[in-house]
Order: C-alpha cells, then structure tokens, then sequence
C-alpha cells in the first residue's frame, strides 16, 4: 500500500511526495505583458514541498485570456519573467508544470487587446458575469471558429507548450475541463457544429486530442497531462452522454502516454472508478468534497488505490508547507477568501508555516 508521503516518479522527475498544489487563478501577473512577478516567485517557492506544482492558468494567446491580470506564455517577456520562477521552485527542490489555459467563451472583449473578441466552437454565449477591470461585464456571444482558426488555435497551444519547456518548467497540463475551451468543444451544449470538429462523440473529442497530440509531439508525451471534469456543469456546461465522451476520450488518448489525467470529480464515484480503470498512465485527482475544500481525509484515496496522487487546492493556498501539515496532522490555516483573486502579499505569501 502506498502513502501520500511515499515518492513517486513522473515521467522523468522524482516527485517527493505524492501531494499536488492544483492549479488557482490567482490574477496577480502585473508584471508588464501579462508576465508573473518576484512575488509570484516567492508564492510557488514556498510551495516547492509539493510533489508537484501545477501553476494557475495560463494563457497561450492573447485571445486566451479569460480573467484580470493572469499571465501568458506566448511572448519572450513571459517567458523570461516565468524562467525566473522556475528556476527559483528548482533550487528549492520542487517540480512545477504549467497549465495552459484558453478560456474559450469565458471572457470578455474589456479584457483583450488589440479589439479581439472572445472565441468558442459555436457562437453560444454563456450565462454568468466575469470580473473585469470596469466591473462585472455579462458574457458575451463569442465569434465561432473557423477550420484554419482551429489550427491557428492547435499551434498557439504547441507554441505556448515550447515557451514552457524554454521557460524552464518541467511541463505542460492542458486545460480540459470546467467550461473552457477544450470542454467547451466536448460537450454538446456549448459545440453545436456540423462538421469534423463537433456533431458526434468522435467530433467533439477531436480538438482534445488533435490540442493533446500535437503539444505530446512538440515537447514529448511524458511531459504533458490533461486536467478533465466530466458533466461538471461549471461556465454553463451541459453535457448529457458523460460516460460514452469521456470513454472515447480516455480510448484516444491512452496510447499517447502522457505524463498524467487529471480529473476534477464529479458526483460519480463510479466514474472515477472506471476512468482510473481505463486510464494506463498516471491518475491524479481532484476529489469531490461538497461540503467544503479538499481536506487531509482525501489522502486515503491513495492508500485505496483510487488514485496515484491527490491535488489540494484551497488548502494549499493558505498552507505553503501543506505536506507538512498533513503528516503531522495539522494545524492548517484558514484561508482568506477575500484576498483569493488579486491584490498584493496579503493572503498571498503571508501565509505562516509550521515553522
């Protein structure tokens, strides 16, 4: 039986424990272009106990950008400004991989330059807001893209995952789930296309695995996971045949060899099972705790053998030496929800440790 404390390899990388900071949106890159700060250094440093890091989102083009001061990897500015938080997660022992994010239909022209607009598999607006530097904005009906758009699209993604790799990361989680554009283009009620890339269960999985592919071939498999949420209703997100998209999607994407899945549960525990089942590489999840953040119980998840790994969240973010705290038993800090999306140091990297 394996523990939460035991190590374990990934890909190339020896991870010290098989605790995960998940990925959190943070929106504190003020950095010119879009581009992370010292801060942002010092917030993964003190999390370099992880097993692995898996930063918040980040956007592989401009028109990528979903939300208030989030950073980029698609010019030379952010690539250098991320070298300078990897090198320092490296130097304190930690692993860290970038999750590339395209926001799709979530956004908001206010938050793009250059007068782009929001783009999603069909023009179907979401319900909701998003935050915006002029305040809370209603979605918007996104331009629908096109087939050379969709390549452009593919390319940004494979671009994004080089500037990675020359960024110092160790590698890229592609973001599948929670009403983005990868799902968006899974799930029925946001891709309502007729051609190759939507329609049926094989068209609607086609740009994961075509985004999946093409990034696996740029930078190697073992240096790319996928983050999935099946039927998570988050962005309004409806998806009606769960279980028939994510069976053809874990078929297609199982003999790449990608360094991980990465599921973001669901109320199906069974699907879990069977996901963890199908999937023949490594399976770290996200489980589902309704009645609040993911806390220590979580952990016996590993010991069942439901999962390799298990990613906390919230946790994570008010306890830099989590790990720590989860072998002792606690104490854990409180975390400070009003200091969770922007602002400065406060609920930042002020968070105590144990020590």
């Amino acid at each position: 039986m394996h523990t939460a404390f035991d190590s374990f390899q990934l890909g190339g990388k020896r991870l010290a424990n098989r605790v995960v900071m998940a990925p959190m949106t943070r929106s504190r890159a003020y950095g010119p272009g879009a581009t992370p700060t010292a801060l942002t250094a010092q917030y993964y440093t003190q999390r370099a106990g992880a097993g692995l890091i898996i930063t918040e989102g980040t956007q592989p083009s401009p028109v990528g950008q979903g939300y208030p001061d989030t950073p980029g990897l698609h010019s030379a500015q952010q690539v250098a400004a991320w070298r300078v938080v990897t090198d320092a997660v490296h130097q304190a022992g930690g692993v860290i991989y970038a999750q590339l994010l395209h926001t799709g239909r979530i956004g908001h022209p206010a938050l793009l330059p250059d007068r782009l607009h929001p783009v999603a598999p069909s023009a179907v607006a979401a319900d909701g807001q998003v935050f915006t530097h002029e305040g809370p904005k209603a979605f918007v009906t996104p331009k629908e893209l096109t087939e050379p758009e969709i390549t452009r699209t593919i390319d940004d993604f494979v671009a994004a995952a080089r500037n990675a790799v020359a960024a110092g990361f160790d590698g890229v989680e592609l973001h599948g789930a929670n009403g983005y554009l990868i799902h968006q283009f899974l799930a029925a009620g946001t891709n309502r296309r007729t051609d190759d890339w939507g329609g049926s269960v094989e068209g609607r999985t086609r740009f994961a695995v075509a985004v999946t592919t093409a990034v696996a071939d740029a930078i190697g498999a073992g240096n790319v996971g996928l983050r999935i949420s099946p039927g998570n209703p988050y962005n309004d997100i409806t998806e009606d045949d769960v279980q028939e998209t994510y069976g053809a999607l874990i078929a297609r994407l199982a003999p790449l060899g990608l360094s991980y899945l990465h599921l973001v549960e669901g109320p199906d525990r069974e699907l879990t099972h069977r996901l963890r089942k199908e999937w023949p590489g490594t399976f770290i999840l996200n489980p589902r705790t309704p009645s609040g953040p993911t806390g220590p119980e979580a952990l016996r998840l590993i010991e069942d053998g439901t999962a390799d790994l298990i990613a906390f969240a919230t946790l994570f973010l008010a306890n830099p030496d989590l790990p720590v705290r989860l072998a002792a038993g606690g104490p854990y800090n409180t975390p400070d929800r009003h200091t969770f999306f922007g602002g400065d140091e406060r609920g930042y990297t002020d968070y105590p440790t144990l020590a």
